[in-house]
């Protein structure tokens, strides 16, 4: 239930348009309109009765969420919505609810692997969000071996030109000659792919296999599947859990 009159991007984040910090983007970048007046004033307010358009199609809140997973092939983009592409990985999820979900984080078009997608907002921000430290897991390929200490200065934090706060790593594991395993916490904008350019490596193959609890197993390249309801609890919990004990 939604207690009106309501924040903008609160009743944009229940109706399905991604987390309430990528609902403010999209409200300064002058994309949403209600009672056909376009708004970019983050401190704006709803009424029940108000028509809210996103990119001139209408919103309205949703009372179920739906979360789902799907292995993203390469060259394809998270986002919904971007006039320079035309594959968009929510096009894969053929399912009557695909209009409300968003991506829960990024993965660039380059890489494939696991991406989640829902409707709930609050859950969103909350995988999203750093302060949450929520374990992203890639097996990354490269055109040489990872050498063990490069990693470990990667683990240490390495500052990059276009960011004032380190890129790290929060651990990896050394599978083999071709293989290496790396978890981020933070996820900032292909943070592994920077970190391994500054080193003098090309990434041949970057693939994420997990996020928090939820891991891509034996899912096949551009299908989907519902998350389970174990799943779902544990995305819920765990990151307050972690957050607690720090």
């Amino acid at each position: 239930m939604i207690d009106y009159p309501v924040r903008l991007q609160v009743y944009m984040a229940k109706s399905g348009c991604g987390s309430r910090r990528h609902c403010e983007t999209l409200i300064e970048a002058g994309r949403v309109m209600v009672n056909m007046q376009r708004v970019t004033t983050l401190g704006t307010k709803v009424d029940e009765d108000d028509v809210v358009m996103v990119d001139g199609q209408t919103i309205e809140p949703v009372n179920r969420f739906f979360y789902f997973a799907l292995n993203k092939p390469r060259g394809y983009v998270s986002t919904n919505y971007d006039p320079n592409e035309q594959n968009f990985a929510r096009d894969l999820l053929d399912i009557p609810q695909k209009p409300l979900l968003f991506n829960v984080g990024r993965l660039d078009k380059d890489s494939s692997g696991l991406l989640l997608f829902t409707n709930d907002g609050e859950l969103t921000q909350k995988l999203s969000h750093p302060s949450y430290e929520v374990e992203k897991e890639y097996l990354v390929s490269a055109n040489r071996p990872i050498a063990r200490g490069d990693l470990e200065e990667m683990r240490r934090g390495v500052y990059l030109p276009d960011n004032k706060l380190a890129y790290r790593i929060h651990r990896f594991e050394i599978l083999g000659s071709k293989w290496t395993r790396i978890i981020l916490t933070e996820g900032k904008n292909r943070e592994i792919r920077k970190l391994l350019e500054y080193f003098d490596y090309r990434i041949i193959e970057l693939i994420r296999v997990r996020v928090g609890p939820v891991e891509l197993e034996d899912l096949k390249t551009g299908h989907w599947r519902r998350l389970t309801a174990e799943e779902v609890r544990l995305l819920r919990t765990e990151p307050d859990k972690k957050r607690r004990q720090r």
